[in-house]
């Protein structure tokens, strides 16, 4: 667990400093930032309050394209289904700029269900916007996957939609 952990911490701060030099190459608009969430309610029965660790560090290039990273972890203190892992670690390829200044990005992902099942090419959407606790947030869409598990807010659509989070600590950046 704690390799996973640390792993995911270096994933993100090479993706960070990647995403951050790209984007002053290029003029891009930069979507960064990283830290816990929380869906302030019990999604999975289990008497927690879910949330998740993420990480973003995405370019948007214009035309509905982007490069980048997007970590969500959901593990240890953050659990959720009663798996010990739920991470979607996930290669960004489109975004935009939404009319209230948020950002929704998309592509594909690797999801690890930690009990041993792993899916490989996922495709995902996840919808950011700008600034620190109690103001940024997130919401997770895995598509074509998981739709009716708990925690879906649009059972029966075929995919697994995830309320929105706000950020707990951490933050995301939009520039």
């Amino acid at each position: 667990m704690k390799r996973l952990f640390i792993s995911l911490a270096a994933m993100l701060m090479a993706a960070l400093t990647l995403a951050s030099q790209s984007a002053l190459a290029q003029g891009a608009t930069r979507v960064t930032g990283g830290g816990t969430g929380t869906f302030k309610i019990d999604l999975d029965g289990d008497g927690d309050i879910d949330g998740s660790q993420f990480g973003i560090g995405v370019n948007l290039l214009g035309d509905d394209v982007a490069k980048g990273l997007f970590e969500c972890l959901m593990a240890g203190r953050s659990d959720i289904l009663g798996l010990p892992i739920m991470a979607v670690e996930g290669k960004v390829s489109s975004g935009d700029i939404n009319p209230n200044g948020g950002v929704t990005l998309g592509g594909v992902a690797r999801v690890n269900l930690g009990n041993g099942t792993i899916f490989e090419d996922v495709p995902f959407a996840v919808t950011v916007t700008a600034g620190g606790p109690g103001v940024g947030t997130l919401a997770l869409t895995v598509i074509s996957a998981f739709d009716g598990v708990p925690g879906d807010t649009n059972v029966g659509n075929g995919n697994y939609d995830l309320p929105p989070e706000t950020v707990a600590s951490g933050g995301i950046n939009i520039q």
